[in-house]
């Protein structure tokens, strides 16, 4: 394994993120232990959920996932070797304050996932979406006193837009609050719309980016091998993109990886990329992105990679204007 700050932050995490969003509604208690276990083994140490997953559109019980990781902890007696992150700003319930970042819903959220994991703090505690209707300070102001209190160490962002990371960061520099450190967003081969201005401002601020959906719901995994192509998320996609997919397949068995590898490879050699979230849903599957920690791309193969997924064009305003 390899291991990386968390953007500017002194803690130290594995440069794979164990992401927990299948585990209960796709994949049963047995099998996420056996995920875990094997994670842990390979030297993983960052797991990352959030307290929707396990509710719609994963299942009907959110929080699910929440507890089964925090039964595993408890299980396995493991949970100061871990760096745990979760999230909040989904809907828990049907009132009026089940959801969004008022103070009134994070305390609310922090305690009950306090709860679910079984722990005293959480180590990253993520915004799962901006929720815009909510005064800055008022956030601000909640996250600082949890930290305070000890309830979470390091806060982070995630959907955010580069201009509301350059929002939250300088307004909590200019009145001493909790500054966030990385930001969680959709990023992948396929899916480059953050090097437009997110990517600028994480490196700008010095934070980490955490990318989900590292392999574009699958597009990236070798997708027109697969026989079974009903489990594809992405088929419009695949209809779309089939060049794109199939010279970056062919690419990929020209050099002897394989696709999905490949594709989280290029992610890690991202520099402001702390590490990709994966979301497995079998050993086999965590596996391969452990395995992708050991591909090395030279320049050559990082500039045909960019030819055949290429970015937008650089950040803005370059990449659309001068």
């Amino acid at each position: 394994m390899k291991y990386t700050r968390l953007g500017h932050s002194g803690v130290v995490v594995s440069r794979i993120a164990l992401g927990t969003m299948n585990f209960g509604p796709v994949i049963g208690r047995e099998e996420s232990f056996g995920i875990l276990d094997l994670g842990v083994e390979a030297g993983i140490t960052f797991l990352d959920t959030a307290d929707v997953y396990g509710g719609a559109p994963w299942g009907d019980h959110p929080g699910q996932s929440e507890e089964l990781l925090g039964d595993w902890m408890r299980e396995r007696g493991n949970r100061d070797q871990l760096v745990v992150a979760t999230k909040a700003h989904g809907p828990m319930g049907s009132g009026p304050n089940d959801r969004g970042l008022s103070a009134v819903h994070i305390r609310a959220a922090v305690d009950a996932s306090l709860k679910r994991l079984g722990t005293d703090r959480i180590d990253l505690y993520q915004m799962h979406h901006i929720d815009r209707e909510v005064p800055l300070d008022e956030v601000l102001d909640a996250f600082t006193l949890l930290r305070d209190q000890g309830k979470i160490l390091y806060l982070g962002s995630s959907n955010f837009a580069g201009w509301n990371i350059a929002q939250y960061r300088e307004h909590a520099e200019a009145r001493r609050q909790l500054p966030i450190v990385t930001e969680q967003s959709v990023y992948n081969l396929a899916q480059r719309t953050l090097e437009l201005e997110v990517v600028p401002a994480a490196q700008h601020y010095g934070m980490g980016l955490l990318p989900w959906s590292p392999l574009a719901s699958g597009l990236l995994g070798g997708v027109l091998k697969k026989t079974d192509r009903s489990r594809s998320k992405n088929l419009g996609l695949l209809d779309t993109r089939r060049e794109s997919i199939e010279r970056y397949e062919a690419f990929a068995e020209s050099h002897g990886l394989d696709p999905a590898e490949l594709a989280l490879a290029w992610l890690l050699h991202q520099p402001v990329v702390t590490a990709p979230v994966v979301g497995p849903r079998t050993a086999a599957q965590l596996q391969g992105a452990i395995d992708a920690l050991e591909i090395a791309l030279d320049q050559a193969q990082l500039d045909e990679l960019d030819r055949i997924w290429p970015g937008p064009g650089g950040q803005a305003p370059e990449a659309y204007a001068w």
